[in-house]
């Protein structure tokens, strides 16, 4: 008789407990990225509320507002001034520049925050213009209502771009807030930045309840917008 061959109880155990590793390595590796981004979405947070309120302090007027930008902060792009009128908002709402897009020349250039950004003219924001955060959606800071719930008032405010998984949005909404995407100073916002599409609300959290939704299927184009 010929002898069979084939894997042993021992060899077929050995090679389930390195799959078993592997898998436990990737899930482990996912995880720390998502931590990794989660931290990096709060520094950038903090980083540019801080910006915002230092340079308000220093020129007694904000970025992207700033009426004399151009004379007193070296590098600012000719013809970047505001109108003053405290107010960060586009041309296209009575503006004379595209603030929002001026703000993040003024504060870089000011030496408020990292990178060297550029105005021009437009609302929509470029790599050269604008920060982006880690899954390449514009940041914004505007005047604005685009927050929920919706109909609120206008205020200044940070959106985080497109582009981030609701259950990122939630991890930040917990850690920097009270975790509930209709309330408090860390909400869900539809803004699409200027660019790509338009986060779904009802994919992001229940509207009734303001929960994140990150139970099943976990929507990977939301927003949210960090009010002032």
């Amino acid at each position: 008789m010929k002898k069979q061959s084939g894997f042993t109880l021992i060899e077929i155990a050995i090679v389930l407990v390195i799959i078993g590793l592997l898998l436990g390595g990737v899930l482990k590796g996912q995880e720390l990225i998502q931590s990794a981004r989660t931290r990096n979405l709060i520094s950038t947070d903090d980083g540019i509320k801080a910006a915002f309120f230092g340079f308000q302090d220093r020129f007694r007027a904000l970025p992207g507002d700033y009426t004399l930008a151009t004379q007193n902060i070296t590098g600012v792009a000719a013809g970047a001034n505001g109108n003053g009128n405290g107010q960060i908002t586009p041309a296209a709402a009575g503006a004379p520049i595209d603030e929002h897009i001026a703000v993040w020349d003024h504060l870089s250039h000011a030496g408020f925050i990292n990178g060297n950004y550029t105005y021009v003219a437009g609302p929509m924001p470029t790599a050269a213009t604008s920060p982006v955060n880690p899954f390449a959606g514009f940041l914004v800071l505007i005047f604005d209502n685009i927050y929920d719930p919706v109909g609120g008032g206008n205020r200044h405010n940070l959106k985080t771009g497109t582009q981030i998984p609701a259950n990122i949005l939630a991890e930040i909404d917990r850690k920097i807030d009270d975790g509930v995407a209709n309330t408090g100073s860390f909400r869900f916002s539809d803004h699409t930045g200027f660019t790509g599409a338009v986060p779904t609300r009802a994919n992001c959290y229940t509207v009734a309840t303001g929960v994140w939704i990150i139970i099943g299927t976990v929507e990977t184009n939301c927003g949210a917008a960090s009010l002032f």
